[in-house]
């Protein structure tokens, strides 16, 4: 076996291993995904708002100040539009 084919063997093995370990990880992140609508929907059939929740899940993922910011021009803005 020449240099050439030993590291076209390593390489091609790497590739393999790359490719498996992201197909698992599409994989839980399918599992993960179907788990989270499945929270939605006992939330939902507990008489939860939903897409309210989904907002605030968001939020909770923004900086306080960001939000503060934008809630102040918000304001400005409808006070503008006479809101």
């Amino acid at each position: 076996m020449s240099v050439i084919d030993t590291s076209s063997t390593v390489a091609a093995e790497e590739l393999r291993q790359f490719i498996e370990r992201y197909e698992r990880l599409e994989a839980e992140k399918k599992d993960i995904t179907e788990s989270q609508k499945e929270v939605m929907a006992e939330a939902k059939g507990r008489g939860y708002d939903t897409k309210v929740m989904r907002k605030v899940i968001a939020l909770r993922k923004r900086d306080q100040n960001d939000i503060a910011e934008e809630e102040a021009i918000m304001e400005l803005y409808k006070a503008a539009l006479g809101m």
